[in-house]
Parts: C-alpha cells; sequence; structure tokens
C-alpha cells in the first residue's frame, strides 16, 4: 500500500484551513506550507495534525516547490486551503494510489461555489488548475510568481479523476477585490516586461469579460455570471494599467 502526502498553502486562512484539513485526515500526511500568517493558521493546522513548514513568499511557482520537497510519499495530493476533498475523490485517489496499472498525474475537477450556488459556467467548471494527484518526483512547478504552470517528469499521459473536489474561492465581495489585488500586482511585473499601453490594458480587459460572460456562457450563472465576469475584467485591467506604471516609474503625487 503506497502512502499519500497532501500539501495546502497558506496565508492567513484562519476561517478556511480547518475544514481544508478536515476533509483530508484520511491521508497518510498532511503539510501546511505557511508563508508567515498572523491570524492562527498555523496553530489551527497544527492542532488538527499537519505538519508545519514556514517558506517566505517569492511567488506561487517557488512556494509549490517547496511544498513537494517537504512530501515525504510516494504520493502528493496538491490542495489550496480555499478547496475541499469528497469522500468520492478521496476513495478514488486510495484506488489510484493502490493500483499497479496507475499513470503518473491526475487532473482533478473543481466544482466552485459562489455567492450562494454552484457556478456550472463562467469557465469554472471542470475549472482543472494544475494536475493536482501525481507520484512524488514526477511533477515540478516553473518559477511564475502567479499562474504558476506545471511541468510534467513523465512520459505517460495525464489521467482524470472522475469526481470533484469542491472550492469556495470568495467569502464574500471584499475577498473577491482583495485577490483581484493582490493576483494583478504579482502578474503586472511579467507582463511590463513586454510594450503594454492603456489601450492594451482596456482591450484585454473588456475580452476577458466577454470571453467569460459570454463564449463561456457566464450569463447562464445569473448575477453570480456578471459578477464573474466583471471580476475578470478588473483584474486584468489593473494587471495591464500596474504594468504601465511599472515602465513608466509612475508614481501617484500630489499637484504642485
Amino acid at each position: 500500500m503506497n502512502n499519500i502526502s497532501v500539501y495546502i498553502i497558506a496565508f492567513n486562512e484562519a476561517e478556511k484551513v480547518a475544514s481544508t484539513i478536515e476533509s483530508v485526515l484520511w491521508a497518510d500526511e498532511i503539510v501546511l506550507i505557511d508563508s508567515w500568517s498572523t491570524d492562527g493558521t498555523q496553530e489551527i493546522a497544527s492542532k488538527l495534525g499537519a505538519k508545519i513548514v514556514q517558506v517566505d513568499f517569492k511567488g506561487f511557482g517557488d512556494l509549490r516547490n517547496q511544498a513537494l520537497a517537504a512530501c515525504s510519499h510516494e504520493w502528493i495530493f496538491s490542495l489550496d486551503a480555499d478547496e475541499r476533498c469528497t469522500p468520492e475523490v478521496a476513495k478514488e485517489i486510495r484506488e489510484i494510489a493502490n493500483s499497479k496499472t496507475s499513470l503518473d498525474a491526475y487532473w482533478l475537477p473543481r466544482r466552485n461555489f459562489f455567492m450562494g450556488q454552484w457556478i456550472k459556467h463562467s469557465g469554472w467548471y471542470p475549472n482543472y488548475r494544475q494536475p493536482q494527484l501525481f507520484r512524488k518526483g514526477c511533477m515540478s512547478y516553473d518559477q511564475k510568481e502567479v499562474h504558476e504552470n506545471y511541468i510534467l517528469h513523465s512520459d505517460k499521459p495525464i489521467g482524470h479523476i472522475k469526481n470533484a473536489i469542491w472550492q469556495f474561492p470568495f467569502k464574500n465581495m471584499g475577498e473577491v477585490l482583495h485577490k483581484a489585488n493582490r493576483y494583478s500586482t504579482l502578474g503586472a511585473q511579467r507582463i511590463a516586461q513586454r510594450p503594454v499601453s492603456m489601450r492594451t490594458a482596456l482591450t484585454h480587459g473588456l475580452w476577458a469579460f466577454v470571453k467569460h460572460y459570454i463564449f463561456k456562457r457566464g450569463f447562464l450563472d445569473g448575477w453570480a455570471g456578471f459578477v464573474i465576469a466583471l471580476q475578470s475584467f478588473e483584474s486584468t485591467f489593473y494587471r495591464y494599467v500596474k504594468a504601465v506604471e511599472i515602465q513608466k516609474g509612475v508614481e501617484w503625487k500630489a499637484p504642485k
């Protein structure tokens, strides 16, 4: 029987982390990769039996690679602090880990909940991010600060787990705005490496809205779909605006 490590990355997730850890108490090891939370996240995780590893935040790519190094077992299951493993997924993972015919990495569908409903459209289902179950040594991540990509170290195809984990990306609109601000700042540095302008910012922002609301059928999700598309516009638009600021060295100052 092969053992399974679960790693969870977190920063100030005291309101969510207990439910996340409780959903994977069936695993053989739970590793919390924390970036010096100040709200009690690490204390909550420790009481539930998680191994705490403190990592200075240098970007999500680096954070995830540090997480891989901290995991001890043959199989690794990646779970974010806003995600929950269901019993059905846990059963599938155990079966894969104990099978002699298993592949080396697997996609997991995610069922997202927002504004009190399951978002079935808007590009939010099945909403794969990276393969979340894989053998140790068969996958790593690039060094991007945000929207990091996975690097597969296997010649085998990537499999698919049938059942979905649950994700609760935002608890309220305040968190929507907070994440949009944080992620747009992280992404701006990479964008600033190529020529950008305010027209570029507006064009990309409008395309992000149209893509989610029209082409990904966000309109079928009602007002939640509209809010998701608008949030996509804002985070994209401000990411490019911040890149323009970086390129021009803009600092807002009071007029003389």
